[in-house]
């Protein structure tokens, strides 16, 4: 009897263990799908994480530092680097180099010139964060620097007006001043630089301005070698002939000169895609109306309310920007 009793018993522990079992494996099975989601949310919110931190402090792996005092200044560079050309923005919409990288009037000059008229919309070339908004009445006049999640820091120089601040976070193709001839220019241009720890690269080993293309997605920084690469850059992408060349801008108009530029269907980014034609603004100064800006710029004045959702009888503020195109 009490061997019938303790079989009895072993049978019944049996059988709860494998109801435990199956119902462990059950549970298990509808947890499969929570912990997945739960994966792909931890994934998701580091991913953020990540582009938090990269917004408040771009390239920080690069750069020691952040401040607003100095333009640029040099410090260790890497034996190699891959910096990432894609998601760009060409700044301008202008495929005219007036001035190339290098010796120029005894002085090094440190990016490419490009001709840009007063008013004409310059754009971030990549993502990133405005590290300084300033003016240099000897040098670089109203300029914006940005330092890019790829590494790199562009200068954008000689602008009329700024659209930004220091600090701001920005995306490529994002309006951050207007072109101009302000410092040290004669003559209305963008003046453009790239840069990787505060060192001066050739924009042109990077950017085609004529096909209005970057020259691949990515560009493999070396530090024995970029230097050598900025003379054939030249060569292929830079200001043609001699004091000047023949080449169509955005406008159709004709630059006179010595040479020709090869017209090539240009791959437009993203943000150049979506923008549909030049946007052009004009900023307010103190005494004019929207009729002597109207005439000023050879917009009607109903156009110039149209286009900024303004009437007729309001009256413009000093600084106030205008679209006129």
């Amino acid at each position: 009897m009490a061997l019938k009793k303790i079989h009895y018993i072993i049978t019944i522990i049996m059988l709860v263990l494998v109801s435990s079992a199956a119902k462990a494996q059950d549970v298990l099975a509808k947890m499969a799908p929570v912990d997945k989601r739960m994966r792909t949310l931890d994934t998701l919110a580091l991913r953020s994480a990540r582009e938090r931190e990269e917004e408040m402090t771009p390239a920080a792996a690069l750069y020691e530092d952040w401040n607003n005092t100095f333009a640029h200044k040099a410090t260790e560079l890497p034996d190699s680097f891959r910096i990432n050309l894609k998601h760009f923005c060409m700044p301008t919409e202008s495929r005219v180099v007036t001035s190339n990288f290098g010796a120029r009037w005894g002085r090094a000059h440190k990016g490419i010139d490009l001709k840009v008229y007063v008013g004409d919309t310059i754009r971030a070339a990549f993502s990133g964060k405005v590290r300084m908004v300033k003016y240099e009445a000897a040098g670089y006049g109203k300029y914006v620097v940005i330092r890019h999640n790829n590494g790199l820091e562009t200068i954008y120089g000689h602008m009329s007006a700024w659209l930004v601040e220091e600090d701001q976070v920005v995306k490529a193709g994002q309006p951050i001043g207007l072109g101009g001839n302000t410092g040290r220019s004669t003559g209305s241009h963008l003046h453009f630089e790239t840069r990787l720890c505060g060192v001066a690269m050739n924009p042109a080993i990077l950017f085609d301005f004529r096909n209005q293309d970057v020259v691949a997605d990515y560009y493999m920084f070396h530090k024995d070698t970029f230097e050598k690469e900025s003379a054939l850059a030249n060569e292929l992408r830079g200001k043609i002939g001699n004091g000047g060349y023949v080449a169509s801008d955005v406008r159709g108009e004709t630059i006179p000169g010595g040479g020709t530029v090869r017209e090539k269907p240009a791959r437009e980014s993203k943000a150049q895609k979506s923008k549909g034609s030049e946007i052009r603004y004009h900023k307010v100064s103190a005494g004019e109306t929207l009729y002597s800006i109207s005439r000023r710029r050879g917009i009607s004045v109903d156009e110039l309310c149209k286009l900024n959702h303004l009437t007729r009888d309001v009256k413009v503020r000093v600084g106030q920007l205008l679209r006129y195109s």
